[in-house]
């Protein structure tokens, strides 16, 4: 049954995706169904029913009008589109989680680097900018591994009904794992405070020395936001791949939303919020690489979480996979 599931999505791919079209679909659907469990208690095998399902009912020009929708067959997606197969969308997956890997430990390093000046004195400036450079190199290197992949973005391409439905359910399994990674890296950030007010305090004063504070602080905001930056590689990936069907189709009903992913109804508000953790990030970023106050501007965390949530429970609506 499933052969002619993917069967029927392929021969409804390019027509418009309205209500018309989907009635349609479900219709012919539930006629294709019915002649396959005719033909089992027929005693056909299920290869033999498939085959003669499809031949029935495949050639979707010959039984359009029956279906009602003969008008719109010559409005169908008529773009040459480059077909992405299974094994190469597993392959950008891979290379987009490499790619936020390295990206988060770039990060690490230009973070890290800033407080061996404080530990290593005289020398620390010399490490200093061996850090830098390790670290500017692991972003232009991550930044390689995309290059092969151009095509997706400059190219019009597609992906079959059953390589979405794997990409949906992969992206739906990876949602939780990468909420909880964004989580840590966010708590790591905020906690990172802990070692200096320890020292300051007098606390555990034998186990952290003045020196060593800064330090702790930095490993664990550069641990923290390598955590961030890693938890959407993935994620970006399956958006990507399915959202390259024509959103005008059938098939870009294959594009999912993730579990708990909010829509806004207002467009401009939907592209503001998309982009909205990239400019926490690098407001974030920028203000602490330029005032060095680490110790008071992990702030921003416990600010941006609320204020999005109250965006999100104000204007948006959830959408959940199906």
């Amino acid at each position: 049954m499933d052969a002619i599931k993917n069967y029927l999505e392929s021969m409804f791919a390019r027509l418009p995706n309205t209500d018309e079209v989907l009635r349609a679909k479900s219709e012919l659907l539930q006629m294709m169904e019915d002649k396959y469990n005719s033909l089992l208690e027929e005693g056909k095998k299920e290869n033999e029913a498939v085959g003669i399902v499809i031949s029935e009912f495949g050639n979707l020009d010959e039984i359009a009008e029956t279906l009602g929708i003969k008008d719109v067959m010559g409005s169908s997606d008529t773009v040459d589109r480059r077909h992405v197969s299974r094994e190469e969308t597993s392959q950008y997956v891979i290379d987009c989680s490499r790619r936020s890997f390295f990206q988060g430990l770039g990060v690490l390093f230009i973070i890290m680097s800033t407080s061996l000046p404080i530990v290593l004195e005289e020398a620390g400036a010399a490490f200093f900018i061996i850090m830098i450079a390790i670290g500017i190199g692991l972003l232009i290197y991550s930044g390689s591994l995309l290059k092969k992949w151009d095509f997706l973005m400059k190219t019009p391409c597609s992906i079959d009904y059953q390589t979405a439905e794997e990409l949906a359910r992969e992206q739906k399994m990876n949602y939780s794992g990468k909420t909880l990674v964004f989580i840590i890296g966010v708590i790591l950030c905020i906690v990172s405070v802990v070692p200096m007010i320890f020292t300051n305090a007098r606390i555990f004063g034998f186990l952290i020395s003045s020196g060593l504070s800064p330090v702790l602080m930095m490993l664990m905001i550069g641990i923290g936001v390598m955590l961030i930056v890693f938890s959407s590689g993935k994620d970006k990936a399956y958006s990507l791949l399915l959202s390259l069907n024509d959103k005008n189709t059938v098939s870009g009903s294959y594009n999912r939303r993730r579990p708990g992913e909010v829509r806004y109804e207002n467009e401009t508000l939907n592209t503001v919020m998309s982009l909205y953790w990239y400019t926490v990030r690098c407001i974030y970023l920028i203000w602490s690489f330029v005032t060095f106050e680490w110790y008071r501007t992990w702030i921003i965390w416990p600010l941006a979480i609320l204020i999005h949530y109250i965006i999100k429970t104000g204007f948006g609506k959830e959408r959940t996979v199906k």
